[in-house]
């Protein structure tokens, strides 16, 4: 299954890509992450607690990232099994600038087996979808987070507040301007 996207965050490419690359920070940001934890050379192992429709389940699996080319762009590969199935796949994300704001654009292939496989792709593409917009709403708050400050609180509610929050923004900043 392939995966494209962009999502535009307001903070610098250099702080993005920081964001992007911390392994505490993907931690927070990645929706059911409980485990991300160095194990070599941006090699990390990982277990994520997910699932699609019904089927939900606990991966345990590795984070690769390849191709880093700071602050502009890089490769992440991920490899995870579980009771519900498996996960295989791959991405390039390219950080740009825009003004003060950074676009990241995404594109991926995700390979899936098992139990988990059986809901069909429409509905895995949705959940998808659904992950990485949940991601890269608390990576925005995480970027915009001084350094040395707290890092924001995420949970559901939280980023889906944040993800209204914008929505409304863009929406009614662009009519007012």
């Amino acid at each position: 299954m392939k995966l494209e996207g962009s999502h535009q965050l307001a903070a610098s490419r250099k702080r993005v890509y920081e964001s992007l690359t911390n392994p505490e920070v993907l931690k927070r940001c990645i929706p059911g992450c409980e485990k991300l934890e160095k194990t070599g050379d941006n090699t990390y192992a990982a277990v994520l607690r997910t699932g699609v429709g019904s089927i939900k389940g606990v991966f345990n699996g590795t984070v690769r990232l390849e191709d880093l080319r700071e602050p502009e762009h890089f490769r992440m590969v991920v490899d995870g099994k579980g009771a519900p199935g498996f996960l295989k796949g791959s991405g390039d994300l390219d950080l740009v600038e825009d003004g003060e704001e950074t676009k990241v654009n995404y594109t991926g292939d995700i390979q899936v087996g098992g139990t988990i496989a059986g809901v069909g792709q429409r509905m895995i593409q949705g959940t998808v979808k659904m992950m990485a917009t949940q991601f890269f709403t608390a990576l925005a708050a995480e970027a915009q987070t001084e350094v040395g400050k707290p890092p924001p609180q995420h949970g559901f509610f939280r980023t889906t507040l944040r993800w209204f929050s914008g929505w409304l923004r863009n929406i009614f900043g662009k009519r007012t301007t």
